[in-house]
């Protein structure tokens, strides 16, 4: 048996995965970009973590370097970050873009259900509770969401392949060359205008598979409400990342 070869290590490799803060240790994200012309430090947008793009000439010291003598940048920019909704019971949480209060209803059946006063009532043991919030909001978002699609793409003319939903903290939507459409389960939180944008966005992309002026000629042309819903999503977005 041959011994194995050791794997060359790269100065990447001896880079941080955290930084320390007041607050605590805190993720960082490292980035080598073939396309990135300049060094650059940005919060990810789901506010988990501190991203560092390096150019392909710029070496991982000089991003650590730009990296503690932005300490206290981070730290503001951290400050500004909206809070994250909790699922938890008494939380208020947007579904459809309407407050509903997490009600914990322990002797209740069928998992979770909403009344008519806006209360999503969660049944059985507290420890579960988060979990099943979470899922009834998934149910929820694959019927609601799935249907709305089918209507906005039958009046524009589309006819995308498959639909499913993903668990991402940067996206709202994504459509393949293929015609997967791809949607971001927390939508279902965000009114039902917002709902559209994304899903008419994702539906431009069967025509134009890039954010070209004829993608969004056609963005506007099948959503008015396009720059409220880009608005809505500029403020209230990030929250909803951050749900769960």
């Amino acid at each position: 048996m041959k011994p194995r070869v050791p794997r060359p290590t790269s100065p990447e490799d001896a880079l941080p995965d955290s930084i320390l803060l007041p607050a605590g240790p805190f993720p960082i994200t490292w980035r080598r970009s073939k396309r990135a012309r300049r060094l650059s430090l940005r919060l990810s947008r789901a506010g988990d973590s501190v991203v560092v793009t390096l150019p392909p000439r710029v070496s991982p010291q000089t991003g650590l370097s730009l990296l503690n003598a932005h300490r206290d940048w981070i730290v503001r920019q951290l400050q500004r970050q909206p809070a994250a909704i909790s699922f938890a019971a008494g939380s208020i949480i947007p579904i459809n873009g309407v407050a509903h209060t997490i009600h914990h209803t322990p002797e209740g059946r069928g998992g979770a259900w909403i009344d008519t006063d806006h209360k999503l009532h969660v049944s059985g043991d507290a420890a579960f509770l988060g979990r099943r919030v979470r899922d009834f909001l998934l149910t929820l978002a694959q019927k609601r969401l799935g249907q709305r699609l089918q209507e906005l793409a039958g009046r524009s003319g589309f006819a995308p392949k498959t639909f499913a939903l993903r668990d991402a903290t940067s996206r709202w939507g994504s459509c393949s060359t293929a015609g997967r459409i791809m949607l971001n389960w927390r939508l279902i939180m965000a009114p039902h205008f917002v709902q559209d944008y994304v899903i008419l966005h994702e539906l431009a992309h069967m025509k134009h598979h890039n954010h070209s002026a004829a993608f969004w000629t056609l963005v506007d042309q099948m959503c008015p409400t396009r720059n409220e819903a880009e608005l809505w999503l500029k403020n209230h977005g990030l929250s909803l990342m951050r749900a769960g």
